[in-house]
């Protein structure tokens, strides 16, 4: 007799963002996710996902999230303050480009 694997993984579902395209159930390779019968992505079998990730990276509506359940180290940190993207600096129009107009030469006269 098997015993019963405990879930590795959360997976969440923003019903309010799911517009209900299916693109996460259809191609879960576990099987973990279903459409209801409103149209909507549920889980359906937690217990059986590998953190593949598929279903978050090809979630247009960015409605699905996978993390790994409390006491788990997550493959992808959190950025901290020293690991994040710096904010963007405003243009400055002192270091814009030079104009890429060419003016036309003048014609040679005889």
């Amino acid at each position: 007799m098997t015993a019963k694997r405990k879930p590795l993984y959360t997976v969440v579902i923003y019903p309010d963002w799911c517009k209900g395209c299916g693109i996460c159930a259809a191609f879960c390779p576990k099987k973990v996710l279903r459409i209801d019968h409103q149209g909507k992505a549920r889980v359906d079998r937690e217990d059986e996902c590998i953190n593949c990730g598929f279903c978050e990276l090809h979630c247009p509506d960015f409605a699905i999230v996978v993390r790994p359940k409390n006491g788990m180290v997550s493959s992808f940190p959190e950025p901290t303050p020293e690991t994040a993207a710096p904010p963007c600096a405003a243009p400055d129009a002192a270091a814009s480009p030079p104009s890429t107009a060419t003016q036309s030469p003048e014609p040679k006269r005889a």
